[in-house]
Formats: C-alpha cells, sequence, structure tokens
C-alpha cells in the first residue's frame, strides 16, 4: 500500500514547507509516501463559493484512481487521538491494496462529487486550523502512527 496526501494549492510558508518535508521523508522510511498538489484556482473573484467547490472538486477527483480509498481531512469527519489514528492506519494498511488518499481541500471545503467519493472522513481536530497548518499537522501524525506502530519511542503516553 502506499499513501498519498492529495493538497490544493501549495504550501506557501517556508518554514511549514520545510517540516513538512522533513516528516514527508522520515514517513518514506516506514511506507510509500508521497504528497501531490494540485494547482489553487485562478481568477475566483466572478466565481461563487460553490462554484469554486465544484471547480476544485473536478480536479480532485481527476487525481484519483477507481482502486483508491479515499479519506478526507474535514471538519466533519471522525475524530481520532494519534494511537487510534494508528490503529486506524494498521487497519487501512491490511485492507487497502492499492493507494490510501487523504486530501486536504481548498478553504472552502469539498464539493458534494468529492464527498460521494470519499471512503471515509477524518477531523485533527474540533479546532480550526489554516489549510497550511493542516499538512504540517497531518504529516507529523501520520509519522507518529508509524512509529506507534512499531513501538518506538517517538510517542509518550
Amino acid at each position: 500500500m502506499k499513501v498519498n496526501l492529495l493538497l490544493v494549492g501549495k504550501t506557501v510558508n517556508k518554514h511549514f514547507v520545510e517540516l513538512i518535508e522533513d516528516y514527508a521523508s522520515r514517513v518514506k522510511h516506514y511506507i510509500g509516501f508521497e504528497i501531490n498538489i494540485i494547482p489553487e484556482l485562478k481568477n475566483t473573484k466572478n466565481l461563487s463559493i460553490d462554484q469554486q467547490k465544484q471547480q476544485e472538486g473536478e480536479l480532485i477527483l481527476r487525481q484519483l484512481l477507481p482502486s483508491d480509498s479515499v479519506v478526507l481531512l474535514d471538519e466533519h469527519g471522525k475524530e481520532l487521538g494519534s494511537v487510534d489514528f494508528s490503529k486506524y492506519l494498521e487497519q487501512k494498511m491490511q485492507t487497502t491494496n492499492k493507494r490510501l488518499v487523504f486530501v486536504v481541500g481548498g478553504p472552502y471545503g469539498f464539493s458534494p462529487d468529492v464527498y460521494n467519493r470519499a471512503n471515509d472522513k477524518l477531523s485533527l481536530s474540533r479546532m480550526t486550523f489554516s489549510h497550511q497548518m493542516v499538512r504540517l499537522i497531518f504529516v507529523e501524525q501520520l509519522y507518529r502512527a508509524m512509529t506507534i506502530m512499531r513501538g518506538e519511542p517517538y510517542h509518550h503516553e
């Protein structure tokens, strides 16, 4: 199984970029991992929020394969602690044949078509984080989950 993180728009904060790259390289020691970026929409001033979500949704759906297991990082998703997230990943690793794709949408969330395609929704917190921060938090939690699965000392209970 391979894990993909699909992002709408590039990470702009150079400090976040460095940390994301650091954690991504750590994750790659445990599992195949790739970050894919969909460019942000241009000229959105004349688009409604629903139109923006629809257009972003079309771009997201083009990146997905029929065999992908798709998990949206969404404020209305299930909340899991770090240990439960590692168990969730372990279960997915046993049942997902190809790619497990986590998706971070644009600033307004996902289109109905993307919600319909998703196999699951997870929330990183009941708090709201910027889309830039979510990327870093997720990659760190993915690394943490891998170390929990291996019984390594990164995570302390």
